[in-house]
């Protein structure tokens, strides 16, 4: 599957989304993104292929080490 090299979202807000790894449970991909709390809709931000791109996804959100970003399949 192809993405774009990377989106940015205008905002992050905790209070109506999440931040969330699409996986694809055929070929392994991860996709990071935001998912909305009341519709579950996803939001697709970039291609994670190594620690590095969550790492970097992570800084650019300011999502903490320690808070848990959930994998939906």
């Amino acid at each position: 599957m192809f993405h774009k090299k990377r989106k940015m979202m205008s905002a992050y807000n905790p209070e109506t989304h999440i931040p969330v790894i699409r996986c694809s449970i055929c070929n392994g991909e991860q996709v990071a993104g935001f998912q909305e709390i009341t519709t579950g809709k996803f939001t697709d931000i970039c291609l994670i292929k190594d620690e590095k791109d969550l790492l970097t996804f992570r800084n650019e959100y300011g999502i903490r080490d320690g808070q848990e970003i959930k994998k939906i399949y």
